[in-house]
C-alpha cells in the first residue's frame, strides 16, 4: 500500500469516527427536552398539546436551519462549522436550566396561568434558538462524508457514520431517565448534558478537519462533475437549482424520509410520556432503557442495511428501504393489538426490532440522495431532505400532542404502520434506479 493510500485510510476513518462524536454531542443538547417534559408537565401542570406546539414549531424552525445550514456547508469549512453550532446550542441548554426563573423574573410570579403562560413562552424561544444552531450539525458531516468516502463505499459508510444521532439519543435517554428517576429534577436534564456537550465542543477543534486537500492529500476518484472546473457562484446556484430543487429523484426520496421522520419521531418525543402512561406503566428508567435500547437496535439496523445494500443490491439503497419499511409496518401492526399488559420486554423487543429495521431507510435515503446531487450539493440535498422530514413535527408535535389529550394513545402504532406503508409505495417506484448522477471519465 502507498503512503498516500495509508495516509488517506488513517484520515477517512479519523473523520469519520470523530465527526460521529461530534454530531452525537448535538443530541446530547437536543433529545433532553423529551425527558424533562413528564417533569414539568407534572410540576407545572403544563398540558401535552402545548408541548406539541413547541416541538412542532423548534421543528419547523429546525428543518429549514438544516436546508439553510447545508446549503452554506456545500462551501464552508465543515470543522468550524460544527464547532460554532454546538458550542451555540450549549449556552442555550445551560440558560434552559433557569427557564422558571426567567419566568419569575418577567412575571413577578412563581406559580400560576400568568406564570406557566411565560414559561411555555420562555421554553419556546429558547428551543427556536438551539434548533437554529441545530442545523449546524448534519450539514457538515455529510459534507464530509462525500468528500472522505468513495462511491462504491458510501451506503456502508454513511450508515456506520449515520449510527452518531442514535448513539447520542440514546445515551442521553438513559441519562435522563436516570436523573429524573433518582433526583426529579428537570434542570439537570439541560445542565448535565450542556457540560458533556461542552467538552465535545473541544474534542471537535483538536480532531477534526475538512476535505483531503486541506491535509494534503488527493480528492477522491470517480467523484467529477460538471461544474469541477468551475466554482463560481453563478454556476454552483445553477448546479444545485438542477440537482437538488428540479431533481424529482430528490424529492421522492424527501418524501420517503418524511414517512420515516413520523414515525421515529413519534416514538423518540413521546415514547418516554407513552410509556409512562401506559396500563402498565414503566418507570422513568426503564422508559428510558425502552427508548436507549430501540436507538442501540437502529445503529444495528443501520449498519447492517448499508452493508447489504452494497453487497446484496450494487449500492441500489432505494431497494432495502422498500423491504425495510414493509417489515417495519407489520412490526407496528403487531405492537398495536399487542395486550396493554403484556410483559415491558414483550415490548421492548418488539420496538428494538422496530428501530432496528427502521433506521436503515433513516439513513439510506441519505446515500441516494449523496449519488444525485453528487459531492457539490450533497449537503444542499440534504438539507431539502432534512426540511421536508422535518415537516413531520406538524403531526407527531402538535398533532400528536391534541389527539393523545382528547383521544389517548390507544391507535399510535396503527397510525405509524399506516404511515410506514405509504414510505414503501414511494420506494417501490425508484426500484430501478440509475446509480449515481457522477461523470466518469472514460
Amino acid at each position: 500500500m502507498k503512503k498516500t493510500d495509508k495516509s488517506f485510510n488513517y484520515w477517512q476513518w479519523r473523520v469519520i469516527l470523530c465527526s460521529m462524536i461530534s454530531y452525537a454531542m448535538f443530541y446530547f443538547v437536543r433529545k433532553n427536552f423529551s425527558f424533562a417534559m413528564p417533569a414539568l408537565s407534572e410540576e407545572y401542570g403544563i398540558t401535552n398539546t402545548s408541548f406539541g406546539i413547541i416541538l412542532s414549531l423548534v421543528g419547523i424552525i429546525y428543518g429549514i436551519s438544516k436546508l439553510i445550514n447545508g446549503m452554506i456547508a456545500d462551501r464552508a469549512n465543515a470543522r468550524w462549522h460544527l464547532v460554532i453550532g454546538l458550542s451555540a446550542c450549549t449556552v442555550i441548554n445551560f440558560i434552559f436550566g433557569w427557564s422558571d426563573k426567567i419566568s419569575t423574573m418577567i412575571t413577578g410570579q412563581e406559580g400560576g396561568e400568568d406564570f406557566i403562560g411565560m414559561m411555555v413562552t420562555v421554553m419556546a424561544v429558547l428551543l427556536i434558538i438551539n434548533n437554529i444552531f441545530q442545523g449546524c450539525g448534519a450539514g457538515p458531516c455529510q459534507r464530509l462524508i462525500v468528500h472522505w468516502v468513495q462511491p462504491k463505499k458510501l451506503s456502508t459508510m454513511t450508515s456506520i457514520w449515520n449510527t452518531s444521532h442514535s448513539i447520542g439519543a440514546g445515551i442521553v435517554s438513559v441519562l435522563c431517565g436516570y436523573i429524573i428517576g433518582t433526583y426529579g429534577q428537570w434542570q439537570l436534564c439541560f445542565w448535565i448534558p450542556a457540560t458533556i456537550s461542552a467538552i465535545g465542543v473541544f474534542f471537535t477543534i483538536i480532531t477534526l478537519c475538512d476535505t483531503p486537500s486541506s491535509v494534503g492529500l488527493p480528492e477522491l476518484e470517480g467523484t467529477k462533475t460538471e461544474i469541477d472546473d468551475d466554482n463560481s457562484s453563478e454556476a454552483f446556484r445553477g448546479f444545485v437549482k438542477k440537482m437538488v430543487f428540479k431533481n424529482p429523484i430528490i424529492w421522492a426520496v424527501a418524501s420517503i424520509s418524511l414517512m420515516v421522520y413520523i414515525v421515529r419521531f413519534a416514538v423518540l418525543d413521546w415514547g418516554p410520556t407513552f410509556l409512562m402512561n401506559r396500563a402498565n406503566p414503566l418507570s422513568p428508567e426503564m422508559a428510558g432503557w425502552t427508548i436507549a435500547i430501540f436507538e442501540m437496535a437502529g445503529c444495528a439496523g443501520m449498519v447492517i442495511a448499508g452493508w447489504a445494500s452494497d453487497r446484496f443490491f450494487d449500492g441500489k439503497a432505494q431497494r432495502v428501504c422498500l423491504i425495510e419499511l414493509v417489515i417495519v409496518a407489520i412490526l407496528l401492526l403487531v405492537l398495536q393489538f399487542l395486550p396493554e399488559d403484556s410483559s415491558p420486554i414483550l415490548l421492548l423487543v418488539l420496538l428494538a426490532l422496530a428501530g432496528f429495521f427502521m433506521y436503515g431507510p433513516q439513513t439510506l435515503v441519505g446515500v441516494v440522495a449523496f449519488k444525485h446531487a453528487t459531492k457539490k450539493a450533497s449537503a444542499t440535498a440534504i438539507g431539502f431532505i432534512g426540511l421536508t422530514s422535518y415537516a413531520s413535527v406538524l403531526f407527531t408535535g402538535v398533532g400528536l400532542g391534541w389527539y393523545s389529550d382528547h383521544f389517548g394513545w390507544d391507535t399510535l402504532f396503527l397510525l405509524m404502520a399506516g404511515v410506514s406503508v405509504i414510505g414503501s409505495i414511494i420506494a417501490a417506484f425508484l426500484w430501478n434506479l440509475k446509480d449515481d448522477a457522477y461523470i466518469h471519465e472514460k
